[in-house]
């Protein structure tokens, strides 16, 4: 048989892209097959009407099936959701106590702090000059 590659101009008739398991009339010649993957072949018109109704039904008796492993999976993925949701709040819980980027030089909650140094005699100096200049104003 010959083949077609999408898009091509052909005559009129039936063609069968068995890739997508699709039959496409041709009413004029000339027309474009449509765009997408696969090749198609010409078939005859009796082949034709004999594919139609096979086709269409392997379609009706597989969309039940797609329809149970698409629900089959859902609840996989709720199943195993639940086990990952628990898996990540123990591992929250066991993590250390910091994080990258915080500092922690302030100490822990109820810790002693250390009396702060006193200030040297210059330092107090300057600070009276400063709080001089400003009462001038």
């Amino acid at each position: 048989m010959t083949t077609y590659e999408s898009g091509s101009a052909v005559k009129s008739g039936y063609y069968l892209n068995a890739k997508r398991w699709h039959i496409e009339p041709i009413a004029t010649d000339g027309a474009r097959l449509p765009e997408g993957p696969g090749s198609w072949m010409k078939v005859n018109t009796v082949v034709a009407l004999a594919l139609v109704p096979i086709l269409g039904a392997t379609f009706l008796m597989s969309l039940p099936v797609i329809g149970f492993a698409v629900f089959a999976r859902a609840l996989a993925a709720k199943a195993t959701g639940g086990l990952k949701q628990g898996a990540s709040d123990l591992a929250s819980t066991m993590s250390p106590g910091w994080a990258a980027g915080e500092a922690h030089l302030g100490g822990k909650p109820g810790e002693e702090t250390k009396a702060e140094p006193k200030a040297s005699k210059e330092l107090d100096a300057l600070e009276q000059e400063i709080a001089a200049r400003k009462g001038e104003k």
